[in-house]
């Protein structure tokens, strides 16, 4: 298994930007594509953002599209994502997760794929 920690939450405005990052360790960092969620309280924890192994493939939530943006450093076994304009809805407990499944340029969009989880940093956005 591989763990996990993120950081970078914050209580910001509407508008403002936030950068995440999630540090990974025990593992080959490269052995997992790296996926972002978030649950808002009393919700479902839904899909945000993945990237592949090779960084080569990228998904986004619709939600987030234009807004979000994830990448990877695997010299620095972390993964990050750069959060701009935020809204209130995206008020939430970010959570990073290792998928180690996927192949060198899959990616998968539902939480049971990954296997190694974080526990969370929060985010808060007032209007």
């Amino acid at each position: 298994q591989v763990q996990l920690v993120e950081s970078g939450g914050g209580l910001v405005q509407a508008g403002d930007s936030l950068r995440l990052s999630c540090a990974a360790s025990g593992r080959t960092f490269s052995n997992y594509a790296m996926g972002w969620f978030r649950q808002a309280p009393g919700k479902e924890r839904t899909f945000v953002a993945v990237i592949s192994r090779s960084a080569g493939t990228i998904y986004y939530a619709d939600s987030v599209t234009g807004r979000f943006t994830i990448s990877r450093d695997n010299g620095k076994s972390t993964v990050y994502l750069q959060m701009n304009r935020l809204k209130p809805e995206d008020t939430a407990g970010d959570y990073c997760a290792a998928d180690q499944n996927a192949d060198w340029t899959q990616i998968h969009r539902g939480p049971n794929a990954y296997d190694s989880w974080g526990r969370g940093t929060q985010v808060a956005v007032s209007s």
